[in-house]
């Protein structure tokens, strides 16, 4: 066997990105927000519509399914309690 130079290999450490200032990273983070908001796709008018008419119904159902439960069991804790 051979013998090595005394020096031992230590591992390299990953760079670290550059520190950036406060603006920068505020400039980049307001283009990044704008780049996400271009990818949004936006309902049309009749779609919207028809979410808003959906959501209204689903929440007066559950508005009458509450209320049927509550006044059934007020009902019934007057009966048992008096």
């Amino acid at each position: 066997m051979t013998e090595t130079s005394g020096k031992t290999a230590t591992p390299e450490r990953p760079r670290s990105p550059r520190r950036r200032g406060p603006f920068a990273r505020l400039s980049l983070w307001i283009r990044q927000v704008v780049a996400e908001l271009r990818k949004v796709v936006y309902p049309t008018r009749k779609q919207l519509l028809t979410y808003t008419a959906v959501v209204l119904v689903f929440v007066a159902i559950m508005i009458t399914i509450v209320s049927l439960l509550d006044l059934g069991l007020g009902w019934a804790m007057f009966e048992i309690f008096g």
